[in-house]
């Protein structure tokens, strides 16, 4: 992301800190992998193979800026933490308690149903690869019990490695299936014009496309992963935007590539899909029938690799937040940066805590059912986090809570402020769509 702050100067790197190289370099790079593959998950990738099914290439351009909304979410995000040295729920902290109380109620009642979710849509991929071994629940139970162990045993350097990985797998699954399926070019050039396609609620349509491309906790979750890569000072910040511009253009890819492939394999034919996770296996047949067996396989790995980045991302970055606000709720002061990036908090009694209420109470979702009025609340509160988290930052990086030459300039603040609208629209439809007559 371009400069947003005012062309500010580095400060220099507090005593004993990690120490800041003098040039930014690729090779420094890993938190901004690691809340690309957390923050896409199958249903971002479901979500834009109907965009692409049902509108062919008309609104690659939502996608693009989708990308570059986030990037500014990520940044602010990255940049609080950088700059102050604090953590992002301190400064929540500092605006009052009732952003407490928000935190509280969604990090409960989120874990508990996307718990069941994530290990769910981990567990289709590996039971289409592998049909006759066990029933999908306990496919599922597999995946967020090995999630737990992965995490609780391994601090960040090994968990930011594991993502590469995965990361990787969704790379190379997702641009092949992009050439594979010989996209057309001059109508991809032609969808970066921004054009409304001729349906109805299309407005809406675009909108829930740029912003549900990759992230919604995770983006806050960032400053926590930039802290626990040893990155504390303002030193580090050139470093954190290339990370973070290499973030979402990974995610760019990713869902333009499955915009490719709705246009092509499923528009062209007009062939529809299921929404949710159930669609990618749809996919899975499709492609057999077109492209052969092998084929399928390698895309049902990639999927597979979506599906469980996200579990593994949120297991290990949300269970950081939620450390942080215990300690600071116990100690009643600031916490730093520089506590997340000794490690201790990944063997924190809460880090351990939040693992455990993520993995075992969602188990029991999965064998008898989702209660519907929690269902509704999770939608309302996941709903309401990303106006939550862009208002916050606004207010946060406008403020003497930040040093003068780190605040927001011009860019910055109308990225973050088109970012607030944009989830404040989505979260008022998501909210009044809601079925609130079967709930009372």
């Amino acid at each position: 992301m371009a400069d947003t702050t005012g062309n500010p100067t580095d400060t220099p790197a507090p005593s004993g800190s990690n120490p800041p190289p003098r040039k930014s370099s690729w090779k420094y790079i890993g938190p901004g992998i690691v809340v690309a593959a957390t923050g896409v998950g199958a249903g971002d990738l479901v979500a834009t193979l109907i965009a692409g099914s049902n509108f062919g290439y008309t609104l690659l351009w939502a996608a693009v800026i989708g990308c570059l909304v986030k990037i500014a979410l990520a940044e602010a995000a990255g940049r609080w933490h950088l700059s102050t040295g604090r953590t992002l729920f301190d400064g929540w902290a500092s605006l009052g308690r009732w952003t407490t109380w928000f935190f509280v109620v969604y990090v409960v009642i989120w874990g508990f149903v996307y718990g069941a979710a994530a290990m769910s849509s981990s567990a289709l991929p590996l039971q289409a690869l592998f049909p006759d071994v066990m029933d999908l629940k306990w496919w599922a139970v597999l995946c967020g019990l090995s999630g737990l162990v992965f995490v609780w045993f391994n601090k960040y350097e090994v968990f930011e490695k594991v993502m590469t990985v995965l990361v990787g797998v969704m790379f190379v699954v997702t641009v092949y299936l992009a050439i594979r399926v010989t996209p057309n070019l001059a109508d991809a050039f032609a969808g970066l014009l921004p054009v409304l396609p001729d349906e109805k609620d299309s407005i809406l349509n675009t909108l829930g496309l740029i912003g549900g491309v990759g992230g919604t906790i995770t983006l806050a979750a960032y400053g926590y992963w930039v802290n626990a890569k040893g990155w504390t000072n303002t030193g580090w910040m050139k470093i954190m935007r290339l990370d973070n511009r290499v973030a979402y253009i990974t995610t760019g890819i990713f869902v333009v590539s499955m915009l490719f492939v709705g246009a092509e394999l499923l528009h062209s034919a007009n062939i529809a899909i299921a929404s949710g996770d159930k669609g990618l296996i749809q996919l899975g047949d499709i492609l057999a029938d077109e492209y052969g067996t092998a084929t399928a396989k390698f895309f049902l790995i990639g999927f597979f690799a979506t599906s469980y980045t996200s579990l593994i991302g949120v297991w290990h970055g949300v269970s950081l937040m939620f450390a942080d606000f215990v300690e600071r709720f116990r100690r009643k002061g600031a916490v730093t940066g520089e506590e997340v990036a000794s490690g201790r908090r990944e063997k924190s009694w809460p880090f351990r805590a939040y693992l455990l209420w993520l993995t075992f109470p969602p188990i029991v979702l999965l064998f008898q059912g989702q209660p519907f009025r929690l269902i509704i609340l999770y939608g309302v509160l996941g709903a309401a986090f990303l106006p939550f988290l862009a208002g916050t930052l606004l207010w946060l990086l406008n403020s003497s809570r930040t040093p003068r030459e780190w605040r927001n300039g011009i860019v910055s603040n109308g990225m973050l402020a088109i970012a607030g609208l944009l989830f404040l629209v989505l979260a008022v439809k998501q909210i009044w769509d809601q079925p609130w007559a079967d709930f009372f």
